[in-house]
Protein backbone atom coordinates (compact mmCIF):
# COMPACT_ATOMS: atom_id res chain seq x y z
CA UNK A 1 0.00 0.00 0.00
CA UNK A 2 2.67 2.56 1.05
CA UNK A 3 4.28 1.88 -2.42
CA UNK A 4 0.83 2.62 -4.21
CA UNK A 5 0.88 5.93 -1.75
CA UNK A 6 4.17 7.11 -2.99
CA UNK A 7 3.49 6.57 -6.54
CA UNK A 8 0.71 8.71 -6.24
CA UNK A 9 2.77 11.27 -4.90
CA UNK A 10 5.15 10.95 -7.67
CA UNK A 11 2.65 10.98 -10.37
CA UNK A 12 1.03 14.31 -9.18
CA UNK A 13 4.05 15.48 -8.86
CA UNK A 14 5.01 14.78 -12.50
CA UNK A 15 1.64 15.64 -14.19
CA UNK A 16 1.63 18.95 -11.92
CA UNK A 17 5.31 19.35 -13.36
CA UNK A 18 3.80 19.12 -17.40
CA UNK A 19 1.46 21.72 -16.18
CA UNK A 20 3.45 23.99 -15.17
CA UNK A 21 6.03 23.68 -18.11
CA UNK A 22 2.99 24.25 -20.72
CA UNK A 23 2.42 27.51 -18.53
CA UNK A 24 6.15 28.89 -19.19
CA UNK A 25 6.39 27.27 -22.61
CA UNK A 26 2.44 27.99 -24.11
CA UNK A 27 3.31 26.45 -27.88
CA UNK A 28 5.43 23.57 -26.63
CA UNK A 29 2.47 20.76 -26.22
CA UNK A 30 1.04 22.13 -29.50
CA UNK A 31 3.99 22.31 -31.65
CA UNK A 32 4.75 18.88 -30.86
CA UNK A 33 1.13 17.20 -30.85
CA UNK A 34 -1.05 20.16 -32.70
CA UNK A 35 -2.58 19.50 -36.20
CA UNK A 36 -1.29 23.06 -36.60
CA UNK A 37 2.24 23.27 -35.83
CA UNK A 38 4.24 24.96 -38.66
CA UNK A 39 4.76 28.48 -37.40
CA UNK A 40 4.92 27.63 -33.31
CA UNK A 41 7.76 28.27 -31.35
CA UNK A 42 8.23 25.49 -29.22
CA UNK A 43 10.48 27.19 -25.84
CA UNK A 44 8.61 30.85 -26.88
CA UNK A 45 8.07 31.51 -22.77
CA UNK A 46 4.69 32.64 -22.20
CA UNK A 47 3.58 36.06 -20.13
CA UNK A 48 3.34 34.63 -16.62
CA UNK A 49 6.90 32.27 -17.19
CA UNK A 50 8.69 34.43 -15.17
CA UNK A 51 6.30 35.02 -12.61
CA UNK A 52 6.05 31.68 -12.54
CA UNK A 53 8.93 30.54 -12.68
CA UNK A 54 10.32 33.06 -9.46
CA UNK A 55 7.53 31.83 -7.56
CA UNK A 56 8.68 28.38 -8.15
CA UNK A 57 12.16 28.54 -7.02
CA UNK A 58 11.14 30.42 -4.33
CA UNK A 59 8.56 28.87 -2.62
CA UNK A 60 10.75 25.40 -3.33
CA UNK A 61 13.60 26.58 -1.99
CA UNK A 62 11.84 28.22 0.64
CA UNK A 63 9.66 24.81 1.65
CA UNK A 64 13.17 22.65 1.84
CA UNK A 65 14.61 25.35 4.16
CA UNK A 66 12.00 24.60 6.46
CA UNK A 67 11.75 21.64 5.86
CA UNK A 68 15.66 20.51 6.38
CA UNK A 69 15.09 23.52 9.93
CA UNK A 70 17.88 25.54 8.14
CA UNK A 71 15.37 28.84 8.87
CA UNK A 72 16.62 31.03 11.46
CA UNK A 73 14.86 29.78 14.69
CA UNK A 74 12.23 33.22 14.97
CA UNK A 75 10.79 32.13 11.31
CA UNK A 76 10.62 28.61 11.80
CA UNK A 77 8.86 29.17 15.49
CA UNK A 78 6.35 31.41 13.64
CA UNK A 79 5.58 29.38 10.88
CA UNK A 80 5.00 26.35 13.47
CA UNK A 81 2.66 28.48 15.56
CA UNK A 82 0.61 29.47 12.76
CA UNK A 83 0.70 26.08 11.42
CA UNK A 84 -0.74 24.98 15.49
CA UNK A 85 -3.03 27.79 15.32
CA UNK A 86 -6.92 26.95 16.33
CA UNK A 87 -9.75 29.10 16.29
CA UNK A 88 -12.63 27.83 19.01
CA UNK A 89 -16.30 27.03 17.98
CA UNK A 90 -17.97 30.46 18.89
CA UNK A 91 -15.05 32.83 16.83
CA UNK A 92 -15.43 30.38 14.30
CA UNK A 93 -19.09 30.63 13.71
CA UNK A 94 -18.82 34.28 14.03
CA UNK A 95 -16.27 34.10 11.11
CA UNK A 96 -17.84 32.06 8.52
CA UNK A 97 -21.06 34.17 8.90
CA UNK A 98 -19.40 37.27 8.15
CA UNK A 99 -17.21 35.41 4.80
CA UNK A 100 -20.40 34.05 3.73
CA UNK A 101 -22.28 37.27 4.17
CA UNK A 102 -20.19 39.24 2.24
CA UNK A 103 -19.66 36.48 -0.43
CA UNK A 104 -23.38 36.38 -0.65
CA UNK A 105 -23.99 40.11 -0.36
CA UNK A 106 -21.46 40.72 -3.30
CA UNK A 107 -22.44 38.03 -5.63
CA UNK A 108 -26.59 38.87 -5.55
CA UNK A 109 -26.11 41.36 -7.72
CA UNK A 110 -24.90 38.70 -10.30
CA UNK A 111 -28.80 37.05 -10.22
CA UNK A 112 -30.58 40.27 -12.04
CA UNK A 113 -28.37 39.52 -15.12
CA UNK A 114 -29.62 38.13 -18.01
CA UNK A 115 -28.28 34.46 -18.34
CA UNK A 116 -29.61 34.81 -21.99
CA UNK A 117 -27.38 38.36 -23.11
CA UNK A 118 -23.97 37.43 -21.23
CA UNK A 119 -23.84 33.15 -22.38
CA UNK A 120 -25.05 32.34 -25.74
CA UNK A 121 -25.26 28.49 -24.73
CA UNK A 122 -28.05 29.58 -22.47
CA UNK A 123 -30.35 29.40 -25.60
CA UNK A 124 -29.51 25.44 -25.97
CA UNK A 125 -30.92 25.17 -22.37
CA UNK A 126 -33.95 27.53 -22.93
CA UNK A 127 -35.01 25.02 -25.88
CA UNK A 128 -34.18 22.09 -23.87
CA UNK A 129 -36.72 23.29 -21.11
CA UNK A 130 -39.24 23.40 -23.91
CA UNK A 131 -39.33 19.49 -24.38
CA UNK A 132 -37.74 18.34 -21.11
CA UNK A 133 -38.06 15.33 -19.94
CA UNK A 134 -40.05 13.11 -22.84
CA UNK A 135 -38.90 15.29 -25.95
CA UNK A 136 -36.62 15.23 -29.16
CA UNK A 137 -34.63 17.92 -30.82
CA UNK A 138 -32.56 17.74 -33.86
CA UNK A 139 -29.85 19.29 -31.97
CA UNK A 140 -27.25 16.99 -30.55
CA UNK A 141 -26.37 19.52 -28.14
CA UNK A 142 -29.92 19.90 -27.02
CA UNK A 143 -30.46 16.11 -26.74
CA UNK A 144 -27.24 16.10 -24.57
CA UNK A 145 -28.89 18.68 -22.17
CA UNK A 146 -31.63 16.42 -22.37
CA UNK A 147 -30.32 13.37 -20.82
CA UNK A 148 -28.86 15.38 -18.03
CA UNK A 149 -32.23 14.85 -15.86
CA UNK A 150 -31.45 16.04 -12.15
CA UNK A 151 -29.60 19.21 -13.83
CA UNK A 152 -32.99 19.92 -15.84
CA UNK A 153 -34.96 19.62 -12.93
CA UNK A 154 -33.05 21.65 -10.59
CA UNK A 155 -32.57 24.55 -13.45
CA UNK A 156 -36.74 24.32 -14.09
CA UNK A 157 -37.77 24.52 -10.47
CA UNK A 158 -35.29 27.36 -9.98
CA UNK A 159 -37.04 29.03 -13.32
CA UNK A 160 -40.55 27.97 -11.88
CA UNK A 161 -40.82 28.43 -8.15
CA UNK A 162 -38.44 31.39 -7.92
CA UNK A 163 -38.69 33.14 -11.45
CA UNK A 164 -35.22 32.90 -11.60
CA UNK A 165 -33.19 30.19 -13.10
CA UNK A 166 -29.83 31.49 -11.44
CA UNK A 167 -31.57 30.86 -7.75
CA UNK A 168 -30.69 27.55 -7.04
CA UNK A 169 -27.18 27.46 -8.62
CA UNK A 170 -26.43 30.53 -6.52
CA UNK A 171 -27.74 28.25 -3.71
CA UNK A 172 -25.72 25.40 -5.08
CA UNK A 173 -22.39 27.36 -4.69
CA UNK A 174 -23.14 28.46 -1.51
CA UNK A 175 -23.21 24.69 -0.26
CA UNK A 176 -20.17 23.88 -2.72
CA UNK A 177 -18.56 26.75 -0.34
CA UNK A 178 -20.13 25.16 2.94
CA UNK A 179 -18.97 21.60 2.52
CA UNK A 180 -15.59 21.91 1.20
CA UNK A 181 -14.95 23.84 4.82
CA UNK A 182 -16.57 20.52 6.15
CA UNK A 183 -14.67 18.70 4.26
CA UNK A 184 -11.28 20.49 5.03
CA UNK A 185 -12.43 20.25 9.13
CA UNK A 186 -12.98 16.33 8.68
CA UNK A 187 -9.71 15.70 6.89
CA UNK A 188 -7.26 17.87 9.07
CA UNK A 189 -9.25 18.25 12.85
CA UNK A 190 -8.96 21.73 12.44
CA UNK A 191 -11.38 24.46 11.79
CA UNK A 192 -8.86 26.91 11.23
CA UNK A 193 -7.69 25.25 7.73
CA UNK A 194 -11.09 24.97 6.90
CA UNK A 195 -11.31 28.77 7.09
CA UNK A 196 -8.03 29.10 5.07
CA UNK A 197 -9.56 26.42 2.47
CA UNK A 198 -12.29 28.45 1.81
CA UNK A 199 -10.62 31.75 1.81
CA UNK A 200 -8.46 30.34 -0.65
CA UNK A 201 -11.77 28.64 -3.07
CA UNK A 202 -13.66 32.35 -2.85
CA UNK A 203 -10.82 34.15 -3.93
CA UNK A 204 -10.18 32.31 -7.30
CA UNK A 205 -11.10 34.35 -10.49
CA UNK A 206 -12.98 31.15 -11.69
CA UNK A 207 -15.38 30.53 -9.18
CA UNK A 208 -16.91 33.73 -8.96
CA UNK A 209 -16.99 33.70 -12.39
CA UNK A 210 -18.98 30.77 -12.73
CA UNK A 211 -20.95 30.36 -9.16
CA UNK A 212 -24.22 31.96 -10.32
CA UNK A 213 -24.21 31.03 -13.57
CA UNK A 214 -26.97 28.37 -14.71
CA UNK A 215 -26.06 27.57 -17.64
CA UNK A 216 -22.37 26.10 -15.90
CA UNK A 217 -23.97 25.44 -13.05
CA UNK A 218 -22.15 23.94 -9.72
CA UNK A 219 -24.94 20.81 -9.06
CA UNK A 220 -22.41 18.45 -10.22
CA UNK A 221 -19.42 19.64 -8.20
CA UNK A 222 -21.87 20.07 -4.59
CA UNK A 223 -23.12 16.05 -5.51
CA UNK A 224 -19.66 14.82 -6.01
CA UNK A 225 -18.52 16.96 -2.83
CA UNK A 226 -20.94 15.29 -0.80
CA UNK A 227 -20.43 11.77 -2.31
CA UNK A 228 -16.95 12.69 -0.14
CA UNK A 229 -17.78 13.64 2.44
CA UNK A 230 -20.18 11.09 4.00
CA UNK A 231 -17.77 8.71 3.44
CA UNK A 232 -16.85 8.25 6.90
CA UNK A 233 -20.23 9.41 8.30
CA UNK A 234 -23.05 7.43 5.99
CA UNK A 235 -20.66 5.62 3.45
CA UNK A 236 -24.25 4.35 1.84
CA UNK A 237 -25.34 7.37 0.79
CA UNK A 238 -21.94 8.35 -1.41
CA UNK A 239 -22.41 6.12 -4.52
CA UNK A 240 -26.34 7.79 -4.26
CA UNK A 241 -24.75 11.53 -4.37
CA UNK A 242 -22.48 10.26 -7.21
CA UNK A 243 -25.04 9.15 -9.43
CA UNK A 244 -26.50 12.22 -8.62
CA UNK A 245 -23.82 14.21 -9.67
CA UNK A 246 -23.44 11.94 -12.87
CA UNK A 247 -26.88 12.79 -14.03
CA UNK A 248 -25.85 16.37 -13.74
CA UNK A 249 -23.09 16.34 -15.44
CA UNK A 250 -21.28 12.88 -17.41
CA UNK A 251 -17.86 14.69 -17.16
CA UNK A 252 -17.49 13.26 -13.68
CA UNK A 253 -17.70 9.56 -14.83
CA UNK A 254 -14.26 8.80 -14.29
CA UNK A 255 -14.50 10.62 -10.29
CA UNK A 256 -15.41 7.43 -9.22
CA UNK A 257 -11.91 6.10 -8.94
CA UNK A 258 -10.79 9.28 -6.56
CA UNK A 259 -13.93 8.87 -4.24
CA UNK A 260 -12.61 4.95 -4.12
CA UNK A 261 -9.33 5.86 -3.39
CA UNK A 262 -10.55 8.41 -1.08
CA UNK A 263 -12.57 5.79 0.54
CA UNK A 264 -9.46 3.21 1.00
CA UNK A 265 -7.13 5.66 2.33
CA UNK A 266 -10.05 6.64 4.99
CA UNK A 267 -10.58 5.44 8.49
CA UNK A 268 -13.90 3.29 8.52
CA UNK A 269 -13.88 -0.22 8.65
CA UNK A 270 -12.10 -2.79 5.89
CA UNK A 271 -16.06 -4.21 5.70
CA UNK A 272 -17.44 -0.97 4.85
CA UNK A 273 -14.43 -0.07 1.90
CA UNK A 274 -15.45 -3.68 0.23
CA UNK A 275 -18.69 -2.82 0.26
CA UNK A 276 -18.24 0.80 -0.50
CA UNK A 277 -16.42 -0.83 -3.84
CA UNK A 278 -19.10 -3.00 -4.69
CA UNK A 279 -21.43 -0.15 -4.35
CA UNK A 280 -19.66 1.76 -7.01
CA UNK A 281 -18.78 -1.46 -8.97
CA UNK A 282 -22.76 -1.95 -9.22
CA UNK A 283 -23.72 1.66 -10.90
CA UNK A 284 -20.73 1.94 -12.66
CA UNK A 285 -22.26 -1.05 -14.53
CA UNK A 286 -25.60 -0.25 -14.48
CA UNK A 287 -24.75 3.41 -15.83
CA UNK A 288 -22.84 1.92 -18.54
CA UNK A 289 -25.89 -0.45 -19.64
CA UNK A 290 -27.82 2.23 -19.58
CA UNK A 291 -25.81 4.61 -21.55
CA UNK A 292 -24.18 2.23 -24.29
CA UNK A 293 -27.87 0.27 -24.61
CA UNK A 294 -30.29 2.71 -24.06
CA UNK A 295 -31.35 6.29 -26.48
CA UNK A 296 -27.85 7.82 -25.11
CA UNK A 297 -25.82 9.90 -27.56
CA UNK A 298 -23.09 9.48 -25.63
CA UNK A 299 -21.48 6.14 -27.34
CA UNK A 300 -22.26 8.09 -30.82
CA UNK A 301 -20.04 10.96 -29.77
CA UNK A 302 -16.38 8.62 -29.25
CA UNK A 303 -13.67 9.42 -31.42
CA UNK A 304 -10.27 8.18 -30.08
CA UNK A 305 -7.20 10.73 -30.54
CA UNK A 306 -4.38 10.32 -27.52
CA UNK A 307 -2.78 13.12 -28.92
CA UNK A 308 -5.00 15.21 -27.50
CA UNK A 309 -4.05 14.66 -24.33
CA UNK A 310 -1.49 17.38 -24.36
CA UNK A 311 -2.87 19.61 -26.03
CA UNK A 312 -6.19 19.39 -23.35
CA UNK A 313 -3.65 19.40 -20.44
CA UNK A 314 -1.90 22.61 -22.01
CA UNK A 315 -5.16 24.78 -21.40
CA UNK A 316 -4.49 24.91 -17.73
CA UNK A 317 -2.63 27.68 -17.97
CA UNK A 318 -4.92 29.48 -20.45
CA UNK A 319 -7.99 28.69 -18.87
CA UNK A 320 -6.97 29.91 -15.67
CA UNK A 321 -5.47 32.66 -16.51
CA UNK A 322 -6.63 35.09 -14.15
CA UNK A 323 -6.26 32.64 -11.11
CA UNK A 324 -3.06 33.84 -10.30
CA UNK A 325 -2.55 32.23 -6.87
CA UNK A 326 -3.15 29.10 -8.26
CA UNK A 327 -0.77 29.16 -11.32
CA UNK A 328 2.07 30.67 -9.42
CA UNK A 329 1.57 27.86 -6.50
CA UNK A 330 0.39 24.51 -7.70
CA UNK A 331 3.97 22.58 -8.39
CA UNK A 332 5.37 24.10 -4.78
CA UNK A 333 1.84 23.11 -3.09
CA UNK A 334 1.74 19.70 -4.55
CA UNK A 335 5.78 19.40 -3.80
CA UNK A 336 5.15 19.99 -0.03
CA UNK A 337 1.84 17.79 0.16
CA UNK A 338 3.67 15.34 -0.91
CA UNK A 339 6.75 15.55 1.52
CA UNK A 340 3.70 16.02 4.37
CA UNK A 341 2.56 12.95 3.27
CA UNK A 342 5.81 11.01 4.13
CA UNK A 343 4.68 11.99 8.33
CA UNK A 344 1.76 12.64 8.40
CA UNK A 345 -0.72 9.50 6.86
CA UNK A 346 -2.50 8.57 4.16
CA UNK A 347 -5.28 11.28 4.07
CA UNK A 348 -2.94 13.52 2.29
CA UNK A 349 -1.85 11.08 -0.62
CA UNK A 350 -6.21 11.01 -0.96
CA UNK A 351 -6.14 15.21 -1.19
CA UNK A 352 -2.83 14.22 -3.86
CA UNK A 353 -4.98 11.84 -5.93
CA UNK A 354 -8.36 13.89 -6.04
CA UNK A 355 -6.21 16.66 -7.33
CA UNK A 356 -4.03 14.65 -9.17
CA UNK A 357 -7.71 13.43 -11.08
CA UNK A 358 -9.39 16.80 -11.28
CA UNK A 359 -6.42 18.07 -13.05
CA UNK A 360 -5.89 15.22 -15.67
CA UNK A 361 -10.28 14.71 -15.99
CA UNK A 362 -10.19 17.23 -19.00
CA UNK A 363 -7.47 16.13 -21.06
CA UNK A 364 -8.95 12.86 -20.75
CA UNK A 365 -12.03 13.56 -21.91
CA UNK A 366 -11.03 15.13 -25.18
CA UNK A 367 -8.75 12.07 -25.82
CA UNK A 368 -11.91 10.10 -26.66
CA UNK A 369 -14.38 13.03 -27.88
CA UNK A 370 -14.61 16.24 -30.04
CA UNK A 371 -18.21 16.90 -28.79
CA UNK A 372 -16.68 18.70 -25.81
CA UNK A 373 -14.04 21.24 -25.29
CA UNK A 374 -12.11 21.90 -22.13
CA UNK A 375 -14.00 25.04 -20.33
CA UNK A 376 -12.83 26.97 -17.04
CA UNK A 377 -15.64 26.20 -15.24
CA UNK A 378 -14.75 21.89 -15.42
CA UNK A 379 -11.90 22.93 -13.39
CA UNK A 380 -14.04 24.31 -10.42
CA UNK A 381 -13.58 20.66 -8.65
CA UNK A 382 -9.53 21.15 -9.00
CA UNK A 383 -9.39 24.30 -7.59
CA UNK A 384 -11.55 23.29 -4.43
CA UNK A 385 -9.19 20.16 -3.84
CA UNK A 386 -5.95 22.72 -4.57
CA UNK A 387 -7.83 24.91 -1.44
CA UNK A 388 -8.23 22.26 0.34
CA UNK A 389 -4.23 21.11 0.05
CA UNK A 390 -3.45 24.53 0.76
CA UNK A 391 -4.99 24.36 3.73
CA UNK A 392 -2.61 21.31 5.09
CA UNK A 393 -0.06 23.71 5.39
CA UNK A 394 -1.69 25.40 8.22
CA UNK A 395 -2.15 22.00 9.91
CA UNK A 396 0.33 20.19 11.76
CA UNK A 397 -2.24 17.63 13.57
CA UNK A 398 -3.44 16.09 10.25
CA UNK A 399 -6.12 12.82 10.64
CA UNK A 400 -4.64 9.40 9.69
Amino acid sequence: MQKILNLVGFVTIFFSGLTTISIIFPSLFSSIFGKFSTNLIPFEMGIFAIPVITSNIVLILFGMLYYKKKLPDSISNSINKIRSFEIPKKPTLIILLIIFSIYIGLSIPELSLNEAEDWPDFAIVQQTFEIWPYGESDSIYVEEQNDRYVRMFLLITSQDIFNNVKILPFFASILVILFTYLLTVQITEKRFAGIIAILILIQSHTFLRFDTVAVYENFWVLFYLLSIYVIKKQWILSPIFYILSFFTKAFVAPFFIMTLFFGFTSTISFKKKISLLISYISIIAISLILIFYGDSLYPNVIDIDPAKFFIGLATFGPLLRFDYLLLMTFLPVVIGLTVLAKTNGRIIHSVLFLILGTLLAGPALVIFTNFYEILPYRYIPLIIFFSIGFSLFFSKKVNS
